[in-house]
């Protein structure tokens, strides 16, 4: 029942969704905004069934849509407090834990307003990161942004189930078709999620005279006909697929050839952004990196945005990926290494590697070029009112500048004589 509120607020932006879907940034510092990461977090915090709450700490992102009944998409971090989560206690009324003893997170939510005073939370990703350990939960979704996922990722499970269906009482084929392989998938997250995904289907034995649907007694053909589909969806936030659309390209068995050799032999093919076939040109794409900046302290690879590969004179992989600094300084001798933690307040930089790889030379070539998107100073809060107040500045090498205003949570009193709470505070 729980959904039903939020399945009608998002009804009637489904249009939008698939056009043109608008979002306004807005102040951080607005009361409806701290409204939302609360009941945000205190969702998180009630799911909890052990360890202590999490408090806020920052909110770092907000977008806003519609004005009537509005949605918020927001980006806020936390940090580990000193109440149980069965105290029965707000965060509110906790302490953050000494800094060393503190898990840390980071979380993104769409939380949507009912009314004057309901907040909704229809969707919630965090990341945790426990004392001295890794990310201990998989990392969020950018809201809004389109990104490439695994072709095994289990979120792909449903869409192909309604895909493969779809195909099979769609169209007026005599035999059942069955998954073949997944070639490419992205995903957007939106109020809820859209998805494009490439993939191959094959013939089966089975007729759709006797079989309504597949079943394991179903076995592809060795020369049945083969089709390649492109598909569209967007699934909801209770993931159920209300929009679909599909493109297939049917072919007799032998006369079947993979669209990319059919195209071009010698063209850039995409490949998914974690094969293990990158393994090897990330790790000559970083050392190169690090070898030719003069900073301080070593880069790690943070996020694989896209990869292609095509055969030359070798083969030639095009990279793009982002790095970010990491704790490990050039100037302790000590390598680059899984234990190089990342500076979550350290340089960000968006790179392109070119990687040639000549197997008969046994030779590499790597080239490696990058940009600055700049680092963050955390600044420490003077006391104040507001719950919020701006702490952030974007300091980039580039020459345009831009400013980001982060707000910081300030926290209940903890000393005799300090000032009262802010009157917009939540209770």
């Amino acid at each position: 029942m729980k959904f039903i509120a939020i399945l009608l607020l998002c009804s009637r932006l489904l249009p939008s969704l698939t056009q043109d879907y608008h979002l306004e940034e807005i102040d951080c510092n607005d009361e409806d905004v701290f409204k939302s990461v609360d009941s945000a977090l205190k969702k998180y915090n009630s799911e909890s069934k052990s360890g202590n709450q999490f408090v806020l700490y920052r909110i770092t992102e907000v977008n806003k849509t519609g004005e009537e009944e509005p949605f918020y998409s927001i980006k806020y971090q936390i940090k580990e407090g000193d109440c149980p989560v069965q105290s029965g206690k707000s965060w509110q009324d906790c302490d953050y834990k000494e800094a060393e003893q503190a898990a840390t997170g980071e979380c993104t939510a769409i939380v949507g307003k009912r009314g004057d005073t309901k907040f909704v939370v229809a969707t919630q990703t965090c990341q945790i990161t426990p004392v001295g350990g890794p990310v201990v939960t998989s990392q969020y979704d950018c809201f809004g942004c389109v990104h490439p996922i695994s072709p095994a990722s289990p979120d792909l499970e449903p869409f192909l189930r309604y895909a493969i269906q779809h195909f099979n009482n769609h169209t007026e084929r005599s035999h059942l078709f069955a998954l073949k392989e997944v070639k490419r998938a992205e995903k957007q997250m939106v109020i809820g999620w859209n998805y494009k995904v490439t993939y191959s289907i094959e013939q089966t034995n089975c007729s759709k005279e006797n079989f309504l649907f597949l079943t394991p007694e179903c076995k592809v053909l060795l020369n049945g006909d083969i089709g390649e589909c492109i598909d569209r969806a967007y699934m909801d936030p209770k993931r159920r697929i209300t929009s679909f659309s599909q493109n297939c390209n049917l072919y007799r068995g032998e006369d079947f050839v993979p669209l990319p050799t059919l195209i071009c032999r010698g063209c850039p093919k995409e490949i998914p952004v974690d094969s293990p076939e990158l393994v090897e040109p990330l790790n000559h794409s970083i050392a190169k990196l690090n070898a030719e900046n003069n900073g301080t302290f070593y880069f790690k690879i943070d996020t694989v945005k896209r990869a292609t590969t095509q055969v030359i004179a070798g083969i030639r992989y095009s990279i793009e990926f982002m790095a970010r600094e990491s704790t490990c300084s050039k100037e302790s001798d000590k390598e680059l290494t899984e234990d190089c933690e990342i500076n979550l307040l350290g340089e960000i930089l968006s790179c392109t590697a070119d990687v040639i790889v000549v197997r008969w030379e046994d030779k590499i070539y790597p080239t490696v070029n990058c940009q600055s998107l700049g680092k963050t100073s955390m600044l420490k809060r003077p006391p104040g009112f507001s719950p919020f107040r701006s702490v952030q500045v974007e300091e980039t090498k580039e020459v345009t500048t831009k400013q980001l205003r982060h707000c910081e949570y300030k926290g209940r009193p903890q000393k005799a004589g300090a000032e009262p709470a802010s009157q917009s505070e939540v209770s």
